[in-house]
């Protein structure tokens, strides 16, 4: 089977200037993504889609084996993910001639993922027949307990209250944040739909600590503390 891996960083970055070229542990942030990728020996090819130059030149010298031009838009502040990268693979199937069956998306700004967090997420898909695997970690506050939502009238009530309720942490429902570190599809299940999820998506479970986005200043200082604390 064929199999395509895309990373799709756009040049505009509102709270990280430049966030998927910033060095991190010696190399530009999207490079961790493309060693993971190669690593896996997963891929039949890889992409990156781009609306900057500067990216596209960072993925050809850190080893892509495609370059997607981004068009403007789908490359804006407000435009989905979901678009673009099925734009990149219709890209990439018009370059190689292939058809891809399983298609895999990257996130550049989550390098703290491993190469088997890749494997696992895609042999979760092909192995269950599913159409859409996504990433998560278990969730630090639960709204079943200890996440709170303020009304129009101003009164503070549990995002999701049960009765009984809910008086031990331990004792709710378990609940994942998404960290957009990993997303797979069927070829079907990226074109058949127009929503992020399908009705058949499963879940592959990342600890804590593999799980970082940078998506802030400080995510960016954890983030090289930790990737440059490995490579000591």
């Amino acid at each position: 089977m064929n199999r395509l891996c895309t990373i799709c960083a756009r040049g505009g970055s509102k709270g990280v200037a430049d966030k998927n070229l910033m060095e991190v542990a010696g190399k530009p942030l999207l490079a961790h993504s493309l060693e993971q990728a190669r690593e896996s020996g997963l891929f039949t090819t890889l992409a990156v889609s781009s609306d900057s130059p500067r990216i596209l030149a960072a993925a050809e010298r850190w080893g892509a084996d495609l370059l997607i031009e981004r068009p403007a838009e789908l490359a804006t502040d407000a435009a989905p993910k979901l678009p673009a990268i099925q734009h990149a693979v219709e890209r990439a199937e018009e370059a190689t001639g292939l058809r891809y069956g399983t298609l895999v998306d990257l996130d550049a700004t989550s390098p703290l993922r491993s190469v088997e967090d890749v494997r696992g997420a895609v042999a979760l898909l092909e192995e269950s027949g599913v159409s859409q695997v996504i990433t998560g970690t278990p969730a630090r506050r639960s709204p079943y307990f200890n996440m709170v939502e303020v009304g129009a009238d101003g009164a503070v009530r549990l995002v999701k209250p049960t009765e009984p309720p809910v008086t031990r942490r331990q004792d709710a429902p378990a609940c994942f944040d998404m960290n957009a570190s990993i997303y797979v599809w069927s070829r079907a299940g990226l074109f058949g739909r127009r929503h992020p999820f399908n009705p058949d998506v499963r879940l592959f479970v990342m600890p804590e600590e593999r799980s970082l986005d940078v998506d802030s200043p400080l995510d960016a200082r954890i983030v090289r503390f930790l990737m440059e604390g490995k490579t000591r």
